[in-house]
């Protein structure tokens, strides 16, 4: 039997890993964007500005309501630059490559791409699908980004740009970052997790549609006294005509939402998250390469 001959040194790339199968993901699941000091400060930070910009109407005295009815163009303005910056934050303090920003515009086109397909249907939304999975393979750092600039770019898109928008980008966000955060990222995986997954797609997709109505149910006029936001009521008549709100306008797309992310996260989940999981192993995001000195000794055998 013939032995091949030893590789010579200094001809390619040296895993950082020495041990195991040397096949990145092989033991844990790769993230493409490992959250950081900085990262993590900034998405709690504008997590923390998101929900009073969400809230803050319903903890306003009356005369605070009133007086800052017309801040949504200024709370609009002030949100994307943040939202920027956490995607800023983030490529600054983990080192995301072009590996990592091919695949983030990859499938934030695709999710962009997914959302017209619903336009006129109430809640025919397949977007979500896409973004809860992707946030479960890729990490809460990579959805964080992805959800945001996805929605972003379905804006542009559809033509929906306006004062909702940052709001949009930031919920969403919130969707597949939470979506990274789910138990058993290494361990879980066939039924227990689409399973896991649907439940999870379900919850937010109704949540979804529940904060966002914050955004602009203190805005509207014309409501009846039963459904309309009184500025300088106590919190919890509000929220019972928020509730009563949402009954009767949007729980119609939330609760079609939520069924279309639970039944594509049954039928084609696990495809896409085997797809999502062979492309992050060979893009090999957690193991950088190195390329080792050549040695005397191996320059003569390379002759």
């Amino acid at each position: 039997m013939t032995v091949p001959p030893p590789r010579p040194e200094g001809l390619g790339p040296v895993s950082g890993s020495g041990s195991g199968s040397g096949r990145p993901g092989a033991g844990h699941q790769a993230r493409a964007v490992r959250l950081g000091p900085r990262s993590i400060a900034a998405l709690a930070l504008i997590s923390a500005i998101g929900v009073m910009a969400f809230g803050w109407p319903l903890l306003a005295d009356s005369a605070s309501g009133l007086a800052h009815s017309k801040d949504a163009p200024w709370l609009f303005a002030a949100l994307l630059p943040m939202l920027l910056a956490v995607v800023v934050a983030t490529i600054a303090d983990t080192g995301l490559d072009a590996k990592a920003i091919a695949m983030l515009g990859v499938l934030a086109a695709a999710g962009a791409a997914m959302r017209p397909l619903g336009a006129g249907t109430a809640g025919i939304e397949p977007m979500f699908f896409l973004m809860v999975l992707s946030g479960r393979v890729l990490g809460p750092g990579f959805g964080f980004v992805l959800g945001s600039v996805a929605m972003f770019a379905s804006a542009l898109l559809t033509g929906g740009v306006g004062p909702w928008m940052p709001f949009q980008m930031l919920t969403m966000g919130w969707v597949s970052m939470g979506a990274g955060l789910l138990p058993g990222p290494d361990r879980l995986r066939g039924r227990g997790e689409l399973a896991m997954l649907a439940a999870y797609g379900a919850v937010s997709a109704v949540l979804y549609g529940l904060v966002m109505n914050l955004q602009g149910w203190p805005y509207i006029a014309g409501l009846t006294s039963g459904v309309s936001f009184v500025p300088g009521d106590p919190l919890n008549q509000n929220l019972a005509r928020y509730l009563a709100y949402c009954l009767a306008t949007s729980l119609g797309w939330d609760l079609p939402r939520a069924l279309v992310t639970v039944i594509l996260t049954f039928t084609l989940g696990g495809t896409v998250l085997k797809a999502l999981r062979r492309a992050t192993r060979r893009a090999a995001f957690d193991v950088p390469a190195s390329f080792a000195p050549e040695s005397p000794g191996g320059a003569a055998a390379s002759r």
